[in-house]
């Protein structure tokens, strides 16, 4: 089972958490990208490109899902498409995001599921040490700067028990975008007046920057290619921990 850590109240639902004192998550200033997101998860428009998990996800979910893996988070969840796919292969899952209107569609999807739903931040997993097999973080712990990202995956190292596996994304230097706008600090840049959410803080990071950051786990996995849906590219990985 899924254990908690004693920072979260349970909603009246039963089934949807969420960090004490919601200013917390206005704490980490460059980590704003959630803003954005929530914006666009509220459309149906804006969830249209996010609705079916991603082939690699499925592939490397059912294979741990086999080798006994049975216990999931899902970070950055959005919309739920992997929490749910998660759910349906019998992981008990956690699906977490900061954003208020990702949580309130997934979990209308996902009323036959047993799901966990949780809001708060990246940077503050409200879950015991070592109580996890596999974590998730598809298109999620870049957003913000190099601080942000370290900070992350500090709480990722803490949650996964040792022999866990971590799959993600992370945004490369040899992504289009990467230089584009103002850079507030080394590897991370703002484009003022953008649409999307390229107007909050992003990172990009090459391979010793990954290497750097990662410290603690192996990768099994890693890739630098394009996104198919967005056409740019990202770091793909799997990693365990050490």
């Amino acid at each position: 089972m899924l254990v908690f850590r004693g920072d979260t109240e349970k909603s009246r639902k039963g089934t949807d958490f969420h960090l004490k004192g919601r200013d917390k998550l206005r704490d980490k200033t460059t980590a704003t990208s959630h803003l954005e997101w929530d914006r666009r998860w509220k459309t149906e428009e804006g969830r249209s490109d996010w609705l079916e998990p991603e082939p690699e996800v499925m592939a490397a979910a059912r294979l741990l899902r086999e080798a006994g893996a049975s216990r999931a988070l899902d970070l950055g969840c959005g919309v739920g498409r992997h929490s749910i796919f998660l759910s349906s292969l019998g992981f008990s899952v956690f699906a977490f995001d900061a954003s208020h209107a990702g949580i309130a569609f997934a979990r209308s999807q996902a009323e036959a599921e047993r799901i966990h739903f949780m809001i708060g931040l990246m940077t503050e997993l409200p879950i015991e040490d070592c109580s996890l097999d596999y974590l998730l973080a598809w298109n999620v712990i870049y957003h913000g700067n190099r601080a942000i990202v370290r900070q992350s995956l500090d709480e990722i190292r803490r949650v996964l028990g040792p022999g866990g596996f971590f799959q993600g994304t992370m945004l490369s230097k040899s992504n289009d975008r990467e230089g584009m706008g103002r850079e507030i600090e080394p590897g991370t840049y703002i484009v003022e007046g953008a649409e999307d959410d390229k107007a909050n803080p992003h990172f990009y990071c090459n391979a010793a920057d990954l290497t750097e950051l990662f410290a603690g786990f192996d990768f099994i996995d890693l890739v630098d290619r394009k996104h198919e849906t967005i056409g740019l590219n990202h770091w793909r990985f799997l990693a365990k921990r050490i």
